[in-house]
């Protein structure tokens, strides 16, 4: 639970740096933290700077293949396609998220938030076989309010109807 609620103090992290509310850490076998990240996408100007996609480049770079199968993403919310694939793609091991890409889909029709370009798929869709383990509603709430926060301040005040 400790690597999850990091993923959610990243999440508030970059919520207060004006991008969207999600935060991922990389923890070794051993339970050690590898790398963090939270997303960057609005403060970088480039739409690919999610959090999980960070990790996956920062693994492949430092972690053998072996190190990469054992190690576990933590992550704030349920990976997208791009990062899902990318996690696939680099042969890293399982996943523990605290919301799920339903709910999030869920909250932002509620706020009245365009649907995104790019459809949700949960993880096992795009990585079939992999180790996944979410939602954690302990922490779903908690998360529901940053990103009603953050469509309040992208929308001038106002978080949906």
């Amino acid at each position: 639970m400790r690597h999850l609620e990091r993923a959610v103090e990243l999440a508030a992290e970059a919520l207060r740096a004006g991008d969207e509310p999600f935060g991922s850490v990389l923890v070794g076998e051993d339970g050690q933290v590898l790398a963090e990240d939270r997303n960057r996408v609005r403060t970088l100007a480039d739409r690919t700077r999610h959090p999980e996609f960070e990790l996956v480049r920062w693994a492949t770079a430092h972690l053998t293949e072996r190190e990469r199968a054992a190690a576990t993403v933590y992550t704030s919310g349920e990976h997208c396609p791009m990062c899902s694939a990318a996690h696939g793609w680099a042969g890293l091991g399982r996943i523990v998220y605290a919301h799920s890409a339903a709910q999030l889909g869920e909250w932002l029709a509620e706020l009245g938030v365009e649907p995104s370009p790019v459809r949700c798929l949960a993880i096992q869709d795009v990585v079939p076989g992999l180790p996944v383990r979410g939602p954690v509603p302990a922490l779903s709430e908690r998360l529901r309010e940053l990103h009603r926060e953050f469509h309040r301040q992208a929308h001038g005040g106002h978080a949906g109807p």
